[in-house]
């Protein structure tokens, strides 16, 4: 009995952290700030399917390293000298054949939330109307970073697509330290940000 109940737990857990929608026609895709490539690569993937007509990557660097730390993957590809989350993002973007123009720009945002507070204000003062969004994330990262961009686009559908960029999944975040780490630390932090966020 108790293991069904903790089996009940891990499942509601799972389905709570990895959001993800099947993405429709979307009048933007936003790209919150990160060192990996994969999320930028598949906007332009999208964006080059006709989902969107503009992208909007975010991020100066972590508030915890105080600048950015680096590419995690594809360095060999990626590899010119980054001064912000924005700056690697954009070159991902445009190296995977997204027009420079169509490229918004977001490099003030030093955590997630701020990726969504300065989003909506770039989106404000290019005067656009977003009525359907896509967002591309990291994997176990999608609830949260769903949670804060709806708080700043009430009015707007979001459509999460998220992506598996260190190895951490749906499918194998139970089998080893580093997943429940991060699937937990997820579930945590969500209880926490909220709720402080909620009592203002």
């Amino acid at each position: 009995m108790m293991n069904d109940v903790y089996e009940k737990f891990l499942k509601s857990s799972e389905e709570f952290i990895f959001a993800e929608n099947k993405p429709e026609k979307s009048d933007i895709i936003f790209v919150p700030g990160n060192g990996y490539p994969q999320m930028a690569e598949k906007a332009a993937e999208l964006f080059k399917k006709g989902m969107a007509d503009w992208i909007l990557p975010s991020g100066k660097y972590s508030v915890v390293n105080g600048k950015f730390s680096g590419v995690l993957e594809k360095s060999n590809v990626y590899n010119k000298e980054y001064g912000t989350e924005w700056e690697f993002l954009r070159d991902v973007l445009i190296k995977n054949g997204v027009p420079d123009q169509k490229i918004l720009k977001e490099d003030q945002a030093t955590f997630t939330y701020e990726n969504a507070i300065y989003s909506r204000q770039v989106t404000d003062h290019a005067e656009l109307e977003i009525e359907r969004a896509i967002l591309c994330c990291k994997s176990y990262h999608a609830r949260r970073c769903l949670m804060y961009y709806q708080l700043l686009y009430p009015e707007t559908e979001f459509y999460v697509v998220p992506v598996n960029a260190d190895g951490i999944t749906r499918e194998n975040w139970r089998k080893n330290e580093e997943g429940i780490d991060a699937v937990t630390g997820e579930l945590s932090r969500i209880v926490k940000q909220f709720s402080l966020m909620l009592e203002r």
